[in-house]
Formats: structure tokens, sequence, C-alpha cells
């Protein structure tokens, strides 16, 4: 049955919607619980927002005459795009590697290496205001950054480092899990 209230635009929560940490942190396990101390927030993205995308290949079975009697799954993948908009020490670590990117606690300044570096796996954390008083949490216990795109400098545009993560499964075979909810007290 059709219902127009689960139509559903997305935004960012107030506090960003991009959030990250380290894999051996407990990953959330549903939409409401706030986020655990060592997943951070990564600021501003692109208004392009977020982007998630499955791929699937199959092989198809042909009998002897030609009908097709079986279809099979060859492989499968889950990456999640996005473009970073705002040049600080947490995003640079996620794009460079945390080996890769020094902050000066004292003055602010920070210095990036750019190298061939493997980029660490991390959990990831998306969190989307959707119409009708909800939050999506959409949560990736094990993805890499393994795509970035050009870094453009352009007088009026923002510098952007877009990026796509990869997503592995977990010991459960799960490369992301959903969670909604209806926001409480609003």
């Amino acid at each position: 049955m059709q219902d127009a209230q689960n139509v559903s635009v997305g935004k960012p929560t107030a506090a960003g919607g991009i959030f990250s940490g380290a894999t051996t942190i407990n990953p959330p396990v549903d939409a409401r619980s706030p986020l655990i101390e060592g997943i951070e927030s990564l600021g501003y993205v692109s208004e392009d927002g977020l982007t998630n995308t499955i791929e699937a290949d199959t092989e198809s079975i042909i009998a002897w005459g030609g009908d097709t009697v079986l279809t099979v799954r060859t492989s499968r993948a889950e990456t999640f795009a996005f473009t970073f908009i705002e040049t600080n020490g947490p995003v640079l670590k996620e794009v460079y590697g945390p080996s890769n990117v020094t902050v000066d606690e004292e003055t602010g300044d920070i210095a990036v290496l750019h190298n061939a570096k493997e980029l660490p796996s991390r959990l990831y954390v998306f969190e989307i205001v959707m119409t009708g008083n909800k939050v999506k949490r959409i949560v990736v216990p094990n993805a890499k950054i393994n795509e970035l795109g050009d870094v453009v400098y352009v007088d009026g545009e923002p510098i952007g480092y877009e990026v796509t993560l990869g997503a592995f499964p977990d010991a459960d075979g799960n490369t992301a899990y959903e969670y909604i909810a209806e926001i409480v007290g609003v």
C-alpha cells in the first residue's frame, strides 16, 4: 500500500553527516544512541551528499539448447562516495593517512605528506535526517578509501576531497547496517 509519508529527502544531522573511527571501536547498533567517544565528525561535505552504490556481477549458466537454467552471483561490491569540503586535520588524516598528517596543537599548523602508503581500514557512520521526523544511521564497520578524486583549486569553489570508500564484509558477512528511528523530543 502506498503512503506519501514514507517518501523522504535526506540531509546531514546538525553535527555533520559523516563520522569515522578505528575499526576496533564497537559500532553503533541503532539510530538513537549517541555516538561513543572515538567516533569523530568529519565536517561538511559537498551539496552532492552521499552516494551508496551496490554492484553485483552475475553469470548465467546456459543449458544445451540455449536455455538459461541458473544465474549465479560472481561478485558484489558496496561503495560510498562523497566529497569533503573542510580542510582540517581529521579530514586530511582520512584522505592521506594518519601517519602522513601532523597537526601542531599550539599553532594549528598542518603538514601533509603525499605518498603511496596504504590507508588503514576505518569505521564510518553516516547520519541522515529524513522527512517525517526520522533519522537514518548507516554504519559501515570496515571500510577504506579506495579512490581519491582530483583536488581542484578554483576561485569561488570550495577545495574538495572527493573520496570513494570500499566497504568490506564484517565477521557476519555484512558490509553495512541501516537503522531508522523517529527523532525523540522534537
